[in-house]
């Protein structure tokens, strides 16, 4: 089974090797059928700090590294 992927933006670089990626997806409500945008911030795992606010990035699951750490970034786009 292939792991989830999702792109987002980072909003914050301020913790060591943890990243904060924000990502915005549409739903579709079920009984009025109208769309509308929410984001949520995910934690993602990062080596080496060579992403900075504002990078666009994909971010991949992978088991839990800590508490809130359940994601790592994958590359930058």
């Amino acid at each position: 089974m292939p792991k989830r992927q999702l792109k987002g933006t980072v909003t914050s670089d301020k913790m060591q090797k943890t990243v904060v990626v924000r990502v915005e997806q549409i739903k579709e409500h079920p009984k009025y059928k109208r769309k509308y945008k929410f984001h949520k911030g995910y934690k993602a795992d990062v080596q080496e700090s060579k992403y900075e606010v504002g990078d666009k990035v994909v971010i991949e699951e992978t088991r839990p590294l800590s508490k809130g750490k359940r994601w790592k970034v994958i590359k930058k786009i």
